[in-house]
């Protein structure tokens, strides 16, 4: 496996599997990897022969209160984990290599898709995400990338700024990874206590129940989200947003596909989480 560290070795690296004939896959993540974030890979394997990982805190998409400074970060377990994994390259570029003239940017901006949920509760959030994946799709330019499910506005996000730009990757989205009580993979889950991390799977558990519901004939959307953040709140969630969507995370078209999207603070620990079903 190849680690690459600046633009100058990424681009020949790149250049010698274009030569090679050989497809690319994009894995981009932040580190701090879980097995959720090493499952990726699969989804990746199944769309190219070769397989480059991303590792980069972004600063970009953290607000001024957020857990930049905090955010693990653990490079050598993770180059050992993507080695174990098969992954060809890494690349683990330092904030100067990737931002030479500073964060002040040309930045990328979706409109309305990320304005909403989790882009209205971290304003300029998703600006960070789409700027960096951007550009990172102009340095790697892989034939595909794969991002994680429970982060699912972003994934649609990711997709229009794809469609919208014209960039020639095949963007795919891998199901979400959760532990065996439900609790979705996150590299945050580590910041819960003992206690959150007991209370956390309530969270998943709420989805489900409002799932039932919609399948057992519930019909009323509005009162549906209101009985949820309720009960996470009687759960001691602090909930940020609840809400039964279509997939295009428009409207919802009862009957048909839906899909329930929440995100909720448990103590100083922000969790969201999502779940499909058809109706």
């Amino acid at each position: 496996m190849q680690l690459l560290q600046d633009v100058s070795a990424l681009r020949a690296w790149r250049e010698a599997e274009r030569a090679s004939g050989r497809r690319v896959a994009l894995v981009p993540t932040m580190g701090n990897l879980h097995p959720g974030h090493i499952a990726l890979l699969d989804t990746a394997r199944a769309h190219a022969e070769t397989l480059i990982a991303s590792i980069f805190v972004n600063p970009l998409q953290f607000g001024p209160n957020e857990d930049f400074d905090r955010y693990p970060r653990t490079l050598d377990d993770d180059l050992a984990a993507l080695r174990k994994a098969g992954c060809q390259a890494v690349f683990a570029p330092d904030e100067a290599t990737l931002y030479p003239h500073g964060r002040d940017i040309t930045q990328v901006h979706v409109p309305e898709l990320g304005d909403m949920l989790c882009g209205a509760d971290r304003p300029g959030h998703f600006d960070g995400v789409t700027t960096v994946v951007s550009l990172l799709f102009n340095l790697v330019q892989p034939d595909a990338a794969v991002f994680g499910e429970k982060d699912y506005q972003q994934l649609q996000i990711i997709r229009r700024m794809v469609r919208d730009l014209h960039m020639p990757v095949a963007v795919h989205g891998h199901p979400i990874a959760r532990e065996p009580d439900g609790l979705a993979r996150s590299s945050r889950n580590q910041y819960l206590s003992p206690d959150e991390r007991a209370v956390a799977p309530k969270l998943y558990a709420t989805l489900r129940e409002l799932a039932e519901a919609l399948r057992a004939g519930g019909r009323d959307i509005p009162a549906l989200e209101t009985q949820g953040m309720e009960r996470l709140r009687h759960a001691c969630f602090s909930p940020v947003y609840l809400r039964i969507l279509g997939p295009d995370l428009g409207p919802p078209q009862v009957p048909g596909e839906l899909l329930i999207v929440v995100a909720a603070r448990l103590g100083n620990t922000r969790l969201i989480d999502n779940l499909r079903l058809s109706v």
